[in-house]
């Protein structure tokens, strides 16, 4: 009995049911619309006191102002690394300044027996044929045609011309370089050329033919030819080039001087 009860109710509400979705979908657009608003303003505040109540409990109602927060302090941290970067270069240019002095001092230390000027480089023409510089003092510095420039490590070359502010400096591997040079051991006298062969580097020619050569060698300014002084480094032996003939052999000369990377030199204005 009870069951026949329970089948009716559910047919009877399956026949409302029924009813109600075709008087629905037989409404007129505009009644619906209008049904859909009144339903609308009386869920929609309930909704919204629900979402509010849900953004307080779970935290999401700072969600807004820690964003406004997060982007002040973007903008404050921007600022800093600003300030960080403008101390770093500060400090770059002071740390370079300061390794300039340095190797000044290390310069008139080493080269205290000759008067010198110092000097920076301000430009480099390094090409097939030519290695020459541009150094920051000329003709008001007193500086003249001839004369030798010399760096920590040895031997740079000489000034080929000037300016009232600036001089020219032609490399001793530039290819129109000649150095009159020494083998330190032995004190065999042979000439030093720029080459285009083995480009940076010297070759070494007119070699005695009793002279011992030996890599490693030190070669020095042999004090002849009247523009170097004696005894300034030029570089050491790194490859011997034998021959048929022993008149005829050479040696390359690595340069005791990096040209590429070298930045103050010191001019000899007096011997």
């Amino acid at each position: 009995m009870y069951k026949k009860k329970t089948g009716i109710i559910g047919i009877v509400i399956t026949i409302l049911i029924l009813i109600i979705l075709v008087f629905v979908s037989n409404m007129n657009v505009e009644n619906l619309s209008y049904i859909e608003n009144i339903a609308s303003k009386v869920v929609m505040p309930i909704q919204n006191g629900l979402t509010y109540l849900k953004n307080k409990i779970t935290g999401n109602n700072t969600f807004f102002a820690d964003i406004s927060k997060l982007q002040q302090e973007n903008e404050e941290l921007k600022k800093k690394n600003a300030e960080l970067e403008s101390n770093l270069r500060e400090f770059e240019i002071v740390k370079s300044e300061n390794t300039t002095l340095k190797e000044y001092l290390n310069l008139s230390e080493q080269y205290g027996n000759y008067t010198t000027k110092a000097a920076y480089i301000i430009n480099k023409d390094i090409s097939n044929y030519n290695n020459t510089f541009i150094i920051n003092i000329g003709k008001k510095d007193g500086i003249e045609t001839n004369m030798t420039v010399i760096s920590e490590k040895g031997l740079v070359g000489h000034i080929v011309s000037t300016t009232n502010n600036t001089s020219k400096v032609q490399t001793i591997v530039d290819t129109s370089s000649t150095v009159s040079a020494t083998l330190s051991s032995s004190r065999d006298n042979l000439i030093c050329k720029g080459t285009l062969e083995e480009r940076g580097m010297l070759k070494a020619s007119y070699i005695p033919t009793n002279a011992n050569l030996i890599q490693g060698d030190v070669i020095e300014t042999s004090g002849m030819g009247g523009i170097y002084p004696k005894g300034i480094k030029i570089g050491t032996i790194e490859k011997i080039q034998n021959t048929r003939n022993i008149v005829d052999r050479t040696a390359i000369i690595k340069p005791a001087v990096d040209f590429k990377k070298v930045e103050t030199v010191l001019v000899i204005t007096k011997k």
